[in-house]
């Protein structure tokens, strides 16, 4: 158990707060690799090193500014990942500043970490009910065969480093108050995370949520995209603008609520998916 006293530097956002006197905040984070990952595909492992912390700095409001990384691993692992996230650094122009090898023949593990300055911190603690829910993402792409990942990264390729700083805007011009990056837990496990440390509630309309065409709505609710973002907002006709005006596609999918339940709801179907006053997502309050 985390104490919950503080949810602006403590659990439930995608990287901690450090305020910083007269110049905004500060934003850190860090992700670490599967193992296996790694083992099977380390280029690959290396993009998506990079492309998490920096969707989770986005998430948070902020510009990406430096990447350190550790790399255990045999030495020709070690060279593809660190190709891999160079080519992904550059993408999302952000600079690889520092890290640390270790030259292994065991298992491999790869981690980095991530700083990012933000003018205004999107944060889950300001999720509040009444908010609408926009939906953002990058439907240009394709899902992985061995993987349920999404990748958008050969479609949208230099336009990343831009669309990935188009949430600091948002956060910027006051459009939403909180953001969760879309991960491994899916579109709606990622809100139900966006949801949990205040007990939220939300009403999702499935028939709204942009969806990539050729790809099953079940296989893209469970799937990791390149790029997809859920946003709190009370502005939402100019937070779904600001997206959209960069080729994105972004929608109003739903409604907070102070329930405690996440409902989708499909045409005249609804359905209960998780109550989050008794069942754990994270588990890191009680």
């Amino acid at each position: 158990m985390i104490d919950p006293s503080d949810p602006l530097t403590g659990p439930g956002d995608d990287g901690a707060v450090v305020e910083t006197a007269g110049r905004g905040s500060m934003i850190v984070c860090g992700e670490a690799m599967h193992p296996a990952f790694v083992a099977a595909d380390p280029r690959s492992a290396g993009v998506a090193a990079v492309l998490a912390n920096v969707n989770d700095l986005a998430a948070m409001g902020a510009v990406p500014r430096g990447i350190v990384n550790t790399v255990v691993a045999p030495a020709s692992v070690a060279a593809e990942a660190l190709e891999g996230m160079a080519e992904a650094a550059a993408l999302y122009d952000v600079a690889i500043v520092g890290g640390h090898i270790s030259e292994h023949e065991g298992e491999p593990a790869l981690s980095a970490f991530a700083v990012g300055d933000a003018d205004r911190v999107l944060s889950v603690s300001r999720a509040r009910p009444g908010q609408d829910l926009v939906f953002a993402t990058c439907l240009e792409g394709r899902m992985r065969a061995d993987f349920p990942f999404f990748t958008t990264l050969a479609h949208q390729g230099p336009r990343l480093a831009r669309d990935v700083r188009l949430l600091a805007e948002a956060a910027r011009d006051g459009l939403a108050h909180a953001a969760k990056d879309v991960s491994m837990a899916g579109s709606i496990g990622s809100l139900a995370m966006l949801l949990e440390p205040g007990e939220l509630g939300a009403e999702i309309d499935l028939g709204e949520l942009p969806a990539p065409a050729g790809v099953s709505l079940d296989r893209w609710l469970v799937c990791f995209p390149t790029y997809a973002f859920w946003l709190t907002t009370d502005r939402p006709g100019r937070c779904v603008d600001l997206f959209r005006s960069a080729g994105l596609a972004a929608a109003v999918v739903g409604t907070i609520t102070g329930s405690g339940v996440l409902t989708m709801r499909d045409g005249d179907a609804s359905r209960e998916v998780f109550d989050l006053k008794s069942e754990p997502i994270t588990g890191l309050w009680s």
